[in-house]
């Protein structure tokens, strides 16, 4: 199934000397948020239950094919899973410096976000979403969950439950479980700071 030979296995002492935790820890969340079991995406990996164990908690590192293919089964950027917090080990798990930001989606899409959240296994996320000029989501998302956000500069167009709202630099909004798109006719990026429960990404 193009999977590489065997991982190199951490010690159990240090499971979070590199960032690895937070790959791990975000693999496992993905993995509670989606209901999928352990043995569902060992399956899909062609890996055991106990590899995608070690990987969740940060004992073994994942390949290259490895992660495309998680990345396939929670339908999530590639680029995300090779994100690491790149900061003080020490403080990784609570604080995420500017320069070490995760960042998801791209230019060309529309929309690129950024994971404010050390990781996605609390209760909720925050992403600096940056969405840009003459863009628009067309297709109306739903998901289950609470969502608000901020905007910081720019104008963003959001329609909740069908209905338009144009928002400027200083409005906010909030929504639960409604579909939602979104359009930024204007020249200018628009960037929000976007707060998602649970975790989506």
């Amino acid at each position: 199934m193009g999977i590489a030979g065997p991982k190199k296995t951490r010690q159990k002492a240090d499971p979070v000397d590199d960032g690895e935790w937070a790959v791990g820890a975000d693999i496992r969340a993905l993995r509670k948020r989606r209901s999928i079991t352990l043995t569902e995406l060992a399956s899909h990996l062609g890996r055991s239950v106990g590899f995608v164990s070690q990987i969740e908690r940060g004992l073994s590192e994942p390949s290259i094919n490895d992660l495309r293919k998680i990345a396939e089964a929670f339908d999530v950027p590639l680029s995300f899973l090779f994100g690491k917090n790149r900061g003080d080990p020490q403080e990784t798990r609570y604080v995420v410096r500017a320069h070490a930001r995760r960042r998801l989606g791209n230019a060309e899409g529309g929309l690129i976000e950024e994971l404010l959240s050390p990781d996605l296994s609390g209760s909720f996320e925050i992403l600096r979403s940056e969405f840009a000029a003459n863009s628009a989501l067309e297709k109306p998302i739903l998901r289950n969950t609470e969502e608000a956000g901020f905007v910081v500069s720019g104008t963003l167009e959001i329609a909740i439950g069908g209905k338009w709202h144009v928002l400027e630099a200083g409005d906010s909004f909030r929504f639960a479980g409604e579909p939602y798109c979104w359009r930024n006719p204007g020249n200018q990026p628009a960037i929000v700071i976007w707060v998602i429960a649970p975790p989506t990404y």
